[in-house]
């Protein structure tokens, strides 16, 4: 019968010497021509030598270096085309290949739409003060452009306004730009993965807005609060920016909820 010491020691041992597997030869490939890519030394629209250039420079088979695009190409990072003219190009990075996996992760867990918008709330009105700090005239243009095409919205009347996608769509967009023109990237990227989950629900929540006789007055408030930011932003007043995105989202989140209950789990809006 083992001593205590003894068996302190095997649990150690068996804590230590855990398996490990070696990673396979096409993930090191993969890994390889990944750091490349994040450092720059292999740029977006830029074709990889052929297949065969590559074979010989890593000195493996052909299915190995097709497992290590398989890799790459599943991580949206290269696009392959089959064929004599074929080959292996890489992609401009897009934040929808994060975001659809956080998005599913965020389901597993069973996050509610609140939690996501309490995440927002959290992160958009200090991007609002960063963005009147770094602000360009272009995007006061930018933004300006989105209010406009609001206002032309409302000025057709409400009896020919399209569908709710259009109106959540570039109410979206504004938001949009806060998070990526504010200067601070790992805040863009942070907006751009929550993307699909606030522009699904906003535009559930808009088409019940629009069946509502004040909607009107609503949607005129929510064009008016724009540009009181954008006048904020222009004047580079970050306090004030922050201070009144900050009122509008909360106005916005009572509104919005009053047609969805805010512990509704992202499954069921997916769903």
């Amino acid at each position: 019968m083992p001593t205590e010491l003894g068996s302190t020691q095997t649990s150690t041992m068996q804590r230590v010497g855990t398996p490990m597997r070696a990673p396979k030869t096409a993930e090191l490939i993969a890994h390889h021509l990944r750091r490349q890519i994040v450092r720059g030394d292999l740029t977006p629209g830029e074709t990889l030598p052929s297949e065969i250039q590559l074979m010989e420079q890593f000195g493996v088979s052909r299915p190995t270096l097709r497992e290590a695009f398989r890799i790459l190409e599943a991580e949206s990072l290269i696009g392959v085309r089959r064929g004599a003219r074929g080959g292996a190009r890489i992609l401009e990075p897009n934040p929808m290949v994060a975001a659809r996996h956080v998005g599913l992760l965020l389901q597993l867990q069973g996050t509610t739409i609140e939690d996501v918008y309490e995440a927002r709330m959290v992160t958009e009105p200090p991007c609002a003060r960063l963005l009147a700090k770094a602000r360009t005239e272009q995007d006061l243009a930018d933004m300006r452009t989105l209010i406009e095409d609001l206002r032309t919205m409302l000025a057709a009347g409400f009896e020919k306004t399209p569908d709710p996608a259009e109106w959540s769509g570039i109410t979206y967009r504004f938001h949009e730009l806060i998070m990526q023109r504010c200067g601070n990237k790992t805040l863009a990227i942070q907006g751009a993965v929550l993307a699909d989950i606030v522009e699904i629900h906003l535009q559930l929540s808009v088409a019940h807005a629009m069946t509502e006789t004040e909607q009107p007055a609503r949607f005129q408030k929510t064009v008016r609060s724009y540009s009181k930011l954008v006048d904020h932003i222009e004047k580079r007043d970050g306090d004030e920016a922050e201070a009144h995105w900050r009122r509008q989202m909360e106005g916005a989140k009572k509104y919005l909820f009053r047609f969805d209950q805010q512990n509704k789990p992202l499954v069921d809006l997916f769903g």
